[in-house]
């Protein structure tokens, strides 16, 4: 017989139960550079042979003149169109020339991202990844700096659809520093679980604090192949599966015995992880 209190309790935990079970259409993809494919076409259908999702794109290191190197169209057509044929997507691009014009230090940096923003947009792409790595690192000292250079660029962002996405290895905190200081819905951060990791945070402890809300893609790497490292993954892929989060969550292994192989390996070894 059921009494007042097992009601009770019953509907508390119903009230619950969507908190406790978030649905999860989490994406693997890849990025092409550790395919061995930067900014080249061929990654997309390597990508879909492998079985990924999408492919990051980068955009580029080496600027000609004063354009991106994807900033062509008849490139950006070239990549929609094997997008089209594999079945899959450009999960994202990456503003590789950054590592060369520091967002904390190089006004030409700010050129770079109003640049890459249509292209991202160009190629269905939700999230173009902004590197701050070596002496382009971000420190504290920088957070206000970059915070308001993004603010400048977040309108822009936002009427294009298109995540600007901090990976850096500042800890989860001071990336929604930046995140605040920006003022724009478009700025958020791309959680790299092992550059995090290596800088002595715990993705355990920072991925639910962020929340889905605050995260625009993330990156899976470790030491060697995936589950023998030092990061725990099954913890880590359940924590980004218990946020409902619903973006990609992009491959940035080495490969040391055969890009094919290892990379097969690693998502074969990410999907067991997925319910």
């Amino acid at each position: 017989m059921l009494t007042r209190r097992h009601l009770l309790s019953g509907a508390a935990l119903a009230g619950a139960a969507p908190l406790l079970a978030r649905k999860s259409n989490l994406k693997i993809g890849v990025t092409d550079w550790n395919l061995r494919l930067a900014g080249k076409v061929e990654a997309v259908e390597l990508a879909a042979r492998l079985g990924f999702q999408g492919v990051e794109v980068s955009l580029g290191r080496k600027v000609e003149g004063d354009k991106l190197p994807l900033d062509n169209a008849e490139l950006q057509q070239k990549y929609l169109a094997a997008v089209k044929q594999h079945k899959i997507a450009v999960a994202g691009t990456c503003l590789d020339v950054l590592h060369v014009n520091f967002l904390k230090s190089d006004k030409l940096a700010l050129k770079w991202i109003a640049d890459g923003i249509p292209i991202t947009r160009t190629l269905n792409a939700r999230v173009m990844l902004m590197p701050s790595f070596g002496k382009g690192a971000l420190e504290a000292k920088d957070l206000d700096y970059v915070g308001d250079a993004l603010r400048e660029l977040g309108p822009a962002a936002e009427k294009a659809g298109v995540l600007l996405a901090l990976e850096n290895t500042l800890s989860a905190k001071d990336n929604v520093k930046i995140m605040e200081r920006s003022r724009s819905k478009a700025v958020k951060v791309y959680y790299d679980v092992g550059n995090s990791t290596n800088a002595g945070f715990s993705p355990e402890e920072e991925i639910p604090w962020l929340t889905a809300a605050r995260i625009a893609q993330i990156h899976l790497k470790d030491k060697g192949y995936l589950g023998e490292g030092k990061i725990d993954f099954p913890a880590v892929m359940k924590r980004i599966m218990d946020l409902g989060f619903n973006g990609f969550a992009n491959l940035e292994t080495s490969s040391p015995k055969s890009v094919e192989e290892d990379m097969a390996r690693n998502l074969k070894y990410v999907r067991g992880l997925m319910p």
